[in-house]
């Protein structure tokens, strides 16, 4: 099977740790900063960052009616942290002019767990990359206040982290998770995507 191609969006955040994370988990990869650039992607991933900031950078470059005509027609996309906001339909706590692309029938609050000095490490169980627990990295991390019918959930903070907050969720072939999973040598979450959007998961 030929690999994907997966974009990048790189308009902020952690853009080269992904392209890393994907280039050894059977993936070819490309930087998305246009909307000619969707056109050569099979599926996207949408880093961390500052998700006012994305918004308006995806919007100055023109990407926000595009990403969303994509994501209409089936483009894989992995959202995290700042990604998971922008493919939330709903956002809690954003600014009066908080733009979103949209696509996860979920509302999402914000900077939910406080500010950067608040950033913790935590072992998360998640559906679908196996039994041991993942070891994720939440910096200034929104959680998932609620998901409609289509929704999956795949992972939950444990009891001690907080009471059961939603950090992964899936809709079709679309995922988010609250954390950074390119942060952490782990490469589960991003082989999961891979299969994704490859259509094999």
């Amino acid at each position: 099977m030929t690999p994907p191609t997966i974009g990048v969006l790189a308009l902020q955040g952690d853009t080269a740790e992904h392209r890393d994370v994907l280039d050894g988990s059977g993936a070819r990869t490309a930087k998305v900063l246009a909307p000619e650039h969707l056109e050569t992607v099979d599926a996207l991933v949408v880093p961390g960052g500052e998700s006012t900031t994305m918004g308006k950078l995806a919007v100055r470059y023109g990407l926000v009616e595009p990403l969303r005509a994509r994501i209409a027609a089936g483009m894989p996309v992995l959202g995290t942290c700042a990604g998971m906001i922008l493919l939330s339909d709903r956002v809690l706590g954003g600014a009066t002019d908080q733009t979103t692309v949209g696509g996860i029938d979920m509302t999402v609050r914000r900077n939910a767990f406080g500010r950067q000095a608040d950033s913790f490490e935590t072992a998360v169980r998640l559906d679908g990359i196996g039994e041991d627990p993942f070891d994720a990295v939440f910096i200034r991390a929104p959680w998932v206040e609620s998901v409609g019918p289509a929704v999956t959930v795949l992972g939950r903070l444990p009891a001690e982290e907080g009471p059961g907050r939603i950090v992964a969720v899936r809709q079709g072939g679309l995922m988010a998770t609250s954390f950074h999973p390119e942060l952490t040598g782990d490469a589960r979450v991003h082989r999961l995507f891979v299969d994704i959007a490859k259509g094999l998961s």
